[in-house]
C-alpha cells in the first residue's frame, strides 16, 4: 500500500469517528466553553471544518492558507460541510502518488510562510491537529448535556 493510500484508508475510519462527535453536539451547546481561554464548541467546529478545507487545498495547489475559523449558520451545517469536505480529501488521495505526496507544500497563517515541508507531513499535522481538537470537543459533550459516543473504544454512553 502507498503511503498516501494508507493516510486516505485512515481518513476513511476517521471520518465516522469526527461526524459521530460532531453529531452529539447539541444546538445550545454551541457556545459551552471549559474555560475561558478554551474555544468555544462552536470555535472548535469551526476549527474543523478549517483544516478540512485546508487539506482539500493542499491536496489540490500544495499550500495550506490555514484556514483558523470557519463560520457556520447552523450545526447540521457544519456537520455537513466536514463530512463533504473530508469526503472530497479522501476522492483527492485515490490514484495520488508518491512524488505528489512527497513534493513540498507551504503552510501559511495569512502572507506569512510558518513552514515548508512535504505535503505528507503537512498532511499527517492537519489530521493530528484535527484529532486533538476533536478529543477537546469530546469532552465538552456531558457538561453540555448531550452523550459522548463510541470514539476508540466504548465510551460510558455509549453501551458499546
Amino acid at each position: 500500500m502507498s503511503t498516501p493510500a494508507f493516510f486516505r484508508s485512515f481518513l476513511e475510519h476517521e471520518r465516522t469517528l469526527f461526524v459521530n462527535v460532531l453529531d452529539a453536539v447539541v444546538e445550545d451547546g454551541l457556545d459551552y466553553r471549559a474555560d475561558p481561554k478554551a474555544r468555544s464548541a462552536r470555535e472548535l467546529i469551526g476549527h474543523l471544518v478549517g483544516h478540512n478545507l485546508d487539506l482539500v487545498e493542499l491536496l489540490e495547489d500544495g499550500v495550506i492558507h490555514h484556514r483558523n475559523q470557519v463560520p457556520f449558520e447552523s450545526l447540521e451545517g457544519a456537520v455537513r460541510q466536514f463530512d463533504e469536505s473530508m469526503g472530497t480529501v479522501i476522492e483527492q488521495l485515490q490514484g495520488m502518488d508518491e512524488d505528489q505526496w512527497q513534493a513540498v507544500g507551504g503552510f501559511y497563517a495569512g502572507d506569512h510562510l510558518v513552514m515548508e515541508a512535504p505535503c505528507e507531513r503537512l498532511a499527517w499535522m492537519m489530521l493530528l491537529d484535527a484529532v486533538h481538537h476533536r478529543g477537546q470537543l469530546s469532552t465538552y459533550l456531558r457538561p453540555m448535556g448531550s452523550k459522548v459516543p463510541a470514539i476508540y473504544g466504548p465510551s460510558a454512553d455509549s453501551g458499546h
